[in-house]
């Protein structure tokens, strides 16, 4: 992989293929069952919370799950994944237009925690890197360039007043405003973020992670991209949390620690996130569009498609 990570062999590749089509295969799960979603984000977690976790993700463990900021994302993740059934399976909740208020607000927050933690990374001032926690992580001015760009992220979320139930059996959760800029946009962020943060798990916890919501986004359930991103978010967290030596000891895939890789990153991550925002504005401008009223991009092609493939026009 270059710059980013040290040599990959094919056993890594086949890895790291059966972990993107096993979590893009129980998010289809919990996408077209209502039981299936049910299982994995209340049933199973309880069982995890009271049995498995205080062990496996204790303060302090070698593995790094038991920090502060592991334990808040899997819950504020799991919250979103049943937050968006209610609104799934109960769509008459859409007329109150507060209710709307929800999916961009859990995920303004989770993006939020991330921008806090790429922050909190450059304050523990170890230019040289060094283990914090038991997690490698190397302070530098990516962490701030990084952090400013998922505010800026935040910033750029739009539309939601658009958000729907599709009208086929999966009833997912449609957010047709999310179009590939804003989901290029924050791939970009969040890999520069776990890179950054957790750098010797981001082969997984961000690269195949963020494919694994990205591809069905593009390819099998187009508008859903947010309702794909939850799911596949805490599954991952889930299994890293029950299983932590994952990452570290049963295949391990180590980043090369080389801080023009950290740059590179977070430079594109910011670059795209400002451009982003200042499109976003120059449309504001040009079609007189109110953030907290209108869709931005319904003129799209991809605004369009979503529209059309999931039976709201």
């Amino acid at each position: 992989m270059g710059i980013l990570y040290e040599q990959i062999d094919s056993v890594g590749w086949g890895i790291a293929l059966f972990v993107l089509f096993a979590l893009m295969a129980f998010n289809e799960f919990s996408r077209t069952t209502k039981w299936g979603g049910i299982v994995l984000f209340l049933i199973v977690p309880v069982v995890l919370t009271i049995f498995i976790w205080p062990t496996t993700a204790a303060p302090g463990n070698t593995y790094g799950t038991g920090t502060w900021f592991n334990w808040v994302k899997t819950y504020s993740t799991l919250a979103g994944c049943l937050g968006f059934m209610v609104i799934r399976y109960r769509p008459a909740l859409l007329r109150k237009k507060w209710i709307l208020l929800f999916p961009p607000g859990i995920l303004a927050l989770n993006i939020l925690e991330a921008c806090i933690r790429d922050f909190q990374v450059y304050f523990y001032n170890v230019p040289d890197g060094a283990y914090v926690d038991h997690l490698w992580v190397m302070s530098g001015p990516w962490n701030l360039m990084n952090g400013f760009a998922g505010l800026l992220n935040i910033i750029a979320i739009c539309g939601w007043i658009g958000i729907n139930v599709s009208k086929d059996r999966s009833k997912d959760m449609i957010w047709p405003d999310m179009i590939w800029p804003w989901i290029i946009a924050y791939d970009l962020w969040n890999f520069a973020y776990v890179y950054n943060c957790i750098s010797d798990h981001s082969f997984y916890a961000g690269f195949i992670l963020l494919l694994s919501c990205t591809i069905p986004s593009f390819f099998i359930k187009k508008g859903a991209w947010l309702q794909h991103r939850a799911h596949t978010l805490a599954l991952w967290i889930m299994f890293v949390m029950t299983v932590p030596s994952f990452a570290d000891r049963l295949a391990p895939v180590p980043s090369t620690h080389d801080p023009r890789a950290f740059f590179i990153v977070s430079l594109l991550s910011l670059l795209f996130n400002l451009v982003l925002v200042g499109y976003q504005f120059y449309r504001i401008r040009q079609r007189n569009l109110n953030p907290f009223k209108d869709e931005f991009y319904v003129d799209t092609k991809a605004y369009q498609t979503a529209i059309r493939q999931n039976g709201l026009s």
